[in-house]
């Protein structure tokens, strides 16, 4: 992931929703019981852990019992120090107090909860980097002595994780639904491990892929209780499977489906981990843009900025826009900044007219307004039309003739030589006999890259010979 190009926008919940959303997380809510448990007879060890003695009052303050119950109690204490929840007072003696953060989280802005939160996020990125128990005791016991007999470069981890987290944000805000839906583990795994443009990947490759997606499992698990994703575990079948462990005599009771790509581990960001995703993008130097960014800007920022935003986002975007504004006053803005012959201008005017979609009636005068102008004309008439108006003037055949290869021009804009297009142009072809005659001389600066492309998609050889034919004659009527 380069950061010299901005990354998608990111539609994000509202900071007092999210900051509700990080201090119900299991993590930092099991932090700040710990932080107003802790008392004068608190003692803690040199690097600030709680010390082993204490493990079981801190357990069953936070109503924790099981094999694992110091294990959560201990992280979770680790955390309130590391926000600043608890504060150290003295080393030597080992003794805490209450941290000044620890006030935030109930009288403090949303902002500075998620300040908190973020915190804590870094406490648990850094955990999850660092190889498991099983691990260095599996190092151990092959003679060596520590992380480094492991092979373990903390950067590189680090990084390897920044990269599948970054993948995953990517994944989320790139879709067409903001939220995403949630992503195979084997996937995100190989979006970090198999090389751009391998095709079928080698046995090495596939192997590598299957040893990240063991770590990331872990890792993933590890993520899960501080709020930053949703997670469905590798099944525990599979996990037998890939240990050698598995047996005969331990196959499962109902048939296991072999094609159902969840049993390899699904996992979704959360609107709180979009959040945290994003901060931690913008503090490493990427331009990661949030839904609400274009609002207190003009109209041709919005028009310009929405151009490659997926419709559900750029919609989102627009209505922050609107919302801000008078009605009247925001669509002679966006008309105003709709003109244009640039390469850019039919992608703005169609953005222009989806925004113009969700306002009501009271945008009426200003389409009035723009009923005789050359470029804005046709959306004008299509609007008024839309909205039951009275009167409204027929357009002339050069106007249709004018919007519908500035139309195609801005689908093409839009999305290439998608499905959508290719159905206009057969449409278009199917519906108006001498269709190429007449558009090729329309006075439109996209008519020629239009053709061009009805000549591509159309289906029809005789049909797209035709475009291609009218395509040189605008080519030729423009000087080029």
């Amino acid at each position: 992931m380069s950061d010299s190009s901005p990354l998608p926008p990111v539609l994000l919940h509202p900071e007092a929703e999210l900051a509700r959303d990080a201090l119900s997380t299991p993590l930092l809510s099991r932090a700040a019981r710990l932080a107003r448990w802790a008392g004068p007879d608190t003692r803690v060890d040199a690097g600030g852990g709680l010390v082993d003695e204490q493990l079981p009052a801190a357990a069953e303050a936070l109503g924790l019992s099981g094999e694992d119950a110091e294990a959560y109690a201990s992280e979770a204490w680790r955390v309130a120090v590391d926000t600043g929840l608890v504060e150290v007072v003295d080393e030597e003696e080992g003794t805490v107090a209450a941290g000044g953060d620890l006030a935030l989280l109930t009288e403090g802005s949303p902002q500075d909860v998620l300040g908190v939160w973020l915190g804590a996020l870094e406490t648990v990125l850094a955990d999850a980097s660092v190889p498991g128990l099983e691990g260095l005791a599996d190092a151990v016991a092959a003679g060596g002595s520590g992380l480094s007999s492991l092979g373990w470069d903390p950067e590189a981890e680090a990084e390897f994780l920044d990269g599948v987290l970054g993948n995953l944000y990517l994944l989320t805000v790139g879709g067409e639904a903001p939220g995403g839906a949630p992503v195979p583990l084997p996937a995100l795994a190989a979006s970090v491990i198999v090389p751009s443009g391998m095709g079928e990947p080698t046995n090495d490759v596939l192997e590598q892929v299957s040893d990240a997606m063991m770590r990331l499992d872990e890792q993933f698990r590890m993520l899960e209780p501080v709020g930053l994703v949703e997670y469905q575990p590798v099944d525990e079948a599979l996990m037998a499977e890939a240990d050698g462990t598995g047996s005969a005599a331990a196959e499962p009771a109902a048939p296991v489906d072999d094609t159902d790509v969840s049993r390899y581990g699904m996992v979704r960001l959360t609107p709180l981990g979009l959040y945290g995703l994003r901060s931690r993008l913008l503090e490493a130097g990427f331009e990661a843009p949030a839904v609400g960014d274009l609002a207190d800007k003009g109209a041709d920022a919005l028009l310009d900025g929405t151009a490659a935003f997926p419709p559900a986002v750029a919609q989102a975007e627009t209505e922050q826009w609107l919302a801000r504004r008078e009605p009247l006053a925001a669509v002679r803005e966006l008309l105003a900044a709709a003109r244009g012959s640039d390469a850019g201008a039919p992608l703005r005017r169609l953005r222009c007219q989806q925004a113009l979609s969700l306002v009501g009636a009271s945008a009426e005068p200003a389409l009035r307004e723009v009923l005789d102008d050359a470029e804005l004309g046709g959306l004008a008439r299509v609007w008024l039309t839309e909205h039951g108006a009275s009167d409204v003037p027929a357009p002339s055949q050069e106007m249709v003739f004018w919007l519908t290869v500035d139309t195609l021009a801005a689908q093409l804009a839009a999305e290439g030589n998608s499905e959508e297009l290719r159905a206009l142009a057969q449409g278009l072809a199917r519906q108006h006999s001498g269709f190429f005659d007449t558009v090729w001389r329309v006075d439109h600066p996209a008519t020629a890259e239009v053709l061009e492309a009805m000549g591509r998609l159309h289906p029809d050889k005789r049909i797209a010979k035709e475009a291609r034919k009218a395509a040189f004659k605008a080519r030729s009527q423009q000087g080029g």
